[in-house]
């Protein structure tokens, strides 16, 4: 089964800052946030490297 997409929360070591993105590819945004991909962006400043919640949705 194909899904639309899915929502999911990013946060730092310390739970201080938090990140809501949304992607249809889970696995590969997570990556990249880990990995810094992109080094200027939100998550990458604030290290947010933790996915805390996710959830899947059929359409976004």
């Amino acid at each position: 089964m194909e899904f639309g997409g899915w929502i999911y929360i990013m946060t730092n070591y310390e739970r201080t800052t938090l990140y809501i993105g949304v992607t249809s590819d889970l696995r590969s945004r997570i990556y990249n946030h880990q990995n810094k991909i992109y080094p200027d962006s939100f998550t990458a400043r604030y290290n947010l490297i933790y996915c805390v919640y996710y959830e899947c949705f059929i359409s976004i």
